[in-house]
């Protein structure tokens, strides 16, 4: 059984949504596994039923570092519940960290507390983003790193391929650079430089566009984390405009209305699709242990999914495979 710590106070919301995600993925899950919840236990503890007593052990800390916080502080703040959940893993005690809280402070903790997998320069936080089929692509970096040369974007494609074939499931992965233009000639120096070092890689498929994430023509978009948390905000703004656009026009015309009764599940499941809870965290790739990073305004949806992606990413070969292949390449430019 694995064991997932949750970062209890983490988030834009307190306890609450981490609380009952937690029961949630206890109760709803065909696999069994312990959770350590990290956190001031007066805010949570009667909360938790006996039947799910046995699954849970709380690991007292007061301490919560706050959203408003540099990330650099942290490791002054070894009393917080982030920094007790991250040690908890570094000591062994836990197999997985969930987190909705700071997500400049878990990186920063799970990279230099959990440590880097061999051959990994930087780690990289991925996102599910979801296509026009039904299926996800898998972007990354979009938020770890701003400023990355040519031999970080390769990594990035190396550690994508390894998550959507170990986690995902994905039997062979396309994986494909962002950039201003299908061919070889379009991008920034550093794309360009990045291009030649990727055509190593039998998944990679070429350049790609923004479109091309949300039409399955790709499975793993590598683009730096400056790019890539732009391209993450835009589209969470782009859905929940869709969302009041469609809701506002309803409303004005009658006729709309009754058509919007007769599609009001088509309607349910465009905005399950679009969802990030559904999709649980963001995975912080490359470091030796699985490493959530949640939305700061996760639900417990969110919290419940983010928990079973933890325990994928845990039940995976994923680091002995990126460490593998890592080795197995010429990442020199």
């Amino acid at each position: 059984m694995y064991t997932i710590a949750v970062d209890a106070m983490g988030g834009d919301f307190g306890a609450e949504p981490n609380i009952k995600g937690t029961l949630l993925a206890l109760k709803k899950s065909k696999k069994k596994f312990n959770v350590i919840l990290v956190g001031d236990p007066t805010t949570f503890a009667e909360k938790i039923p006996k039947k799910l007593a046995k699954y849970i052990e709380i690991y007292e800390t007061k301490d919560v570092f706050g959203m408003h916080e540099s990330a650099t502080d942290v490791r002054k703040r070894k009393d917080s519940s982030i920094y007790k959940a991250i040690e908890l893993v570094k000591e062994g005690k836990a197999d997985a960290v969930v987190s909705a809280g700071h997500s400049g402070a878990t990186m920063a903790l799970a990279t230099l507390q959990i440590g880097r997998v061999k051959g990994v320069q930087r780690p990289a936080i991925a996102t599910l983003m979801p296509t026009e089929t039904g299926g996800k692509t898998l972007v990354l970096d979009v938020g770890a790193n701003t400023d990355c040369k040519p031999e970080h974007l390769f990594q990035f494609a190396i550690l994508g391929e390894a998550y959507a074939k170990d986690v995902l499931g994905v039997s062979s992965p396309r994986v494909g650079l962002l950039s201003n233009g299908e061919e070889d000639t379009k991008g920034n120096e550093i794309t360009k430089t990045t291009y030649r070092m990727l055509q190593q890689m039998d998944a990679f498929v070429g350049n790609v566009e923004g479109n091309d994430i949300f039409n399955n023509s790709v499975d793993v978009v590598v683009c730096d984390g400056f790019v890539g948390n732009i391209l993450l905000k835009t589209s969470e703004g782009v859905a929940s405009s869709i969302s009041k656009l469609i809701k506002m026009n309803i409303k004005r015309s009658p006729r709309a209305l009754t058509g919007a009764l007769l599609m009001r599940r088509v309607f349910k499941l465009l905005k399950k699709q679009i969802d990030y809870a559904e999709y649980g965290g963001a995975p912080l790739i490359g470091v030796n242990k699985p490493t959530i990073i949640c939305h700061g305004k996760s639900n417990h949806i969110a919290i419940k999914n983010a928990i079973y992606q933890a325990i994928s990413f845990a039940e995976s070969n994923i680091n002995e495979d990126i460490a593998k292949n890592i080795a197995s390449y010429q990442i020199d430019n």
